[in-house]
């Protein structure tokens, strides 16, 4: 019997083959392969089209017809990357999974992503038949081989999720939430080290259901989501065991989803994982994922497979994806309802989540002291960038300013002409960044991106969309002490259109700043919904609808467009992120795009443009600097957390594919390894 989801409706995406026999499939799969070379297209046509019940007949269908192994003829007659995703079909769920475990315990290394997968994911019936299945398949207890290749907290952690002893009652003890709860702030936050046996036994034991309840419990006491605590608390392989666990808790597709777009982003693909994945949960959660994958990304997982792969295994991993949900043209209602959650989400971790920067205030600070080092590092031959790195980015930019002025006491010069005429390049460009207050750089990042020939309309949208309103005018003072025009005048003059507009709104500074209005957020979502043509259009007057279109996502408060957002997605079933994406073009949409992003989730938005100026060949510098000198003070500590999250590589990894001095200067704004 096939497994089924919510009220017994069945979420894979392979089904039961209608009128299915098994002697046929099985004489179909050996004239394929019979001969010289191989039907591969029949083949994948064949295996895919089959439920795992339905293969494991044929199998022995063919060694009945033949006398053969079906998998050791398929293996032979298959190659790579294909042959790996057709046998891994072949094999009953267990037995797949714990070939996956071996595979990843054998050998010199570990496979500790592979085991973290499986391990965090699978139900206490899965792990019981798992651990047969290996037994069975090995003649050995899996148990043993963890305790043999794991270590620490890992493997305890490990062995207790393998016992397959989670709770299953739905029924909850608020009495028990609460303790719960409390226990692991004890644990953790609240402790001088860590009791990693609290969360252990918590994590380890307790039902979903009950776990849910209990991260809530634990936002409202800590102020932190626990996943924040997690990491503060645990490391290693450890750390990345529990988090998976907390994410599978929270939701079981949106943990697949996510492993799944990582599996494919950026350059090279990680196929074991996207092999394990696509065909564990194709006939357990795979509509789930597709609808998660869709509301998360900016494409469907059929599109990012079709792109990302290549032959007879793309054509095999489409056809257990099972349809294109780009080709709808809406989201299914269960991926509506992830949006909603996100978008309540992103309201409570606003709310509760401390922002940090990396860059903190200098103790036993000097001034003079510093001046005389920064001096001495410049005077005479040569210059010491070693000692100007060991000064300028420990400092915090008041103590900088006051470093400036007695430079300029002492030795009656102007320490950024100093600096600009001793140092060069990348680490000019970031030593001097950082000696500027935040709004001067901000300002002359705004000039630059409009000056010369064309402009940078990357830089004026993520600038003007991510900063508040106190931010933006003290860069309007800066821009016009520096530059005798005002920052309006300015964009007014460079750009044009509903551009224009977005850009000019959002360099007054006077976005509201109060609470949520429900009934005002109803409202603003149905202008939202009816700009977005996805909604009848109340009045024939475009015009007036665009503007105050524009005049809700340029001037409303961050917490009431979270509201008004979360009410879009109720009224049309769409995410506003990839709606905007959907019917807007050019600049205007990466505007609002960079808009909505930003009230979701600021420190997010800024790892992803830092991965992207460091992915691939070359590094966008400008880009990578202008951001790491802006948020050093603000918030740089939330999104390397973050950049961790989404791209499984922290931003001290990244930055160390630089080099030289102005690597040193990078990491020691980056403040630490994650």
């Amino acid at each position: 019997m096939a497994p089924t989801g919510k009220a017994g409706i069945y979420r894979g995406s392979v089904k039961d083959f209608p009128d299915f026999n098994a002697q046929q499939d099985a004489e179909a799969l050996y004239n394929a392969m019979k001969g010289f070379g191989s039907d591969k297209e029949a083949i994948l046509d064949l295996i895919t089209s089959r439920s795992n019940r339905q293969r494991v007949e044929i199998c022995q269908a063919y060694k009945s017809l033949y006398g053969k192994d079906l998998i050791a003829d398929l293996k032979y007659e298959l190659t790579g990357k294909f042959e790996r995703l057709i046998v891994g079909l072949m094999r009953p769920p267990a037995y797949h999974d714990a070939k996956e475990i071996k595979d990843a315990i054998q050998g010199a290394g570990t496979d500790e992503k592979c085991l973290i997968e499986v391990m965090a994911s699978r139900t206490n019936q899965q792990m019981h038949a798992l651990m047969a299945a290996y037994r069975d398949a090995y003649e050995r207890e899996l148990e043993g081989d963890i305790l043999g290749d794991t270590s620490g907290h890992f493997k305890k952690m490990l062995v207790v999720l393998l016992q397959g002893t989670r709770e299953e009652d739905d029924v909850v003890s608020e009495d028990l939430v609460e303790q719960d709860a409390k226990d692991l702030l004890d644990a953790g936050e609240a402790k001088w080290g860590t009791d990693e046996a609290q969360f252990i036994y918590i994590l380890g034991h307790r039902s979903k259901q009950h776990l849910r309840l209990v991260f809530d419990e634990y936002l409202k006491i800590s102020g932190k989501p626990i996943e924040y605590s997690i990491r503060a608390e645990l490391s290693g392989d450890f750390e990345k065991l529990m988090l998976a666990v907390v994410k599978c808790i929270r939701s079981t597709a949106e943990y697949f989803a996510e492993r799944l777009y990582k599996a494919m982003q950026g350059l090279g693909t990680r196929d074991n994982t996207l092999i394990r994945i696509m065909v564990s949960r194709s006939e357990i959660d795979m509509l789930d994922i597709r609808e998660v994958f869709r509301t998360k990304y900016e494409k469907s997982l059929y599109s990012m497979i079709k792109e990302d792969t290549s032959g007879e295994y793309k054509k095999a991993l489409l056809k257990l994806c099972g349809g294109d949900d780009d080709a709808a043209g809406e989201f299914f209602p269960e991926a509506a309802q992830v949006a909603y959650r996100m978008w309540e989400l992103s309201a409570v971790a606003v709310a509760k989540v401390e922002l940090k920067g990396t860059v903190r205030p200098a103790t036993d600070f000097n001034a003079d002291g510093d001046a005389q080092v920064l001096r001495k590092a410049m005077k005479g031959f040569g210059t010491d960038e070693d000692a100007i790195i060991g000064v300028v980015p420990y400092r915090s930019n008041e103590q900088r300013q006051q470093l400036i002025q007695a430079y300029k006491s002492h030795y009656g010069r102007d320490l950024l002409a100093d600096l600009k005429s001793e140092l060069s390049g990348s680490l000019a460009k970031v030593i001097l960044a950082l000696m500027m207050t935040p709004a001067q750089y901000d300002a002359k990042q705004l000039k630059k991106a409009m000056e010369g020939a064309g402009t940078d309309e990357s830089i004026l949208i993520e600038i003007l969309a991510t900063r508040n309103n106190r931010e933006i005018q003290a860069i309007n003072e800066a821009y016009a002490a520096v530059y005798h025009k005002s920052l309006e005048d300015a964009l007014s003059s460079d750009t044009s259109g509903h551009f224009k507009r977005i850009l000019v709104s959002l360099a007054l500074g006077n976005r509201d700043e109060g609470a949520e209005d429900l009934t005002q957020a109803h409202e603003d979502a149905k202008v939202v919904a009816e700009n977005l043509k996805l909604a009848d259009v109340s009045s024939g007057d475009t015009s007036s609808l665009e503007t105050r279109f524009l005049s809700i996502l340029c001037t409303r408060s961050y917490p009431h467009l979270r509201k008004v957002f979360q009410e879009f997605v109720k009224m049309t079933n769409h995410d506003v992120e990839h709606a905007i994406r959907k019917r807007m073009s050019g600049d205007v949409r990466d505007a609002f795009v960079a808009i909505v992003r930003s009230i979701k989730n600021r420190p997010a938005f800024f790892a992803d443009k830092l991965y992207k100026s460091m992915k691939g060949l070359g590094t966008d510098d400008r880009t990578l600097i202008r951001i790491m000198v802006s948020r050093s003070e603000i918030d740089l500590l939330n999104i390397r957390r973050e950049f961790i999250d989404l791209h499984e590589t922290s931003l001290h990894q990244m930055i160390e594919d630089t080099s030289g001095d102005y690597r040193k200067a990078l990491l020691a704004i980056c403040g630490g390894q994650d």
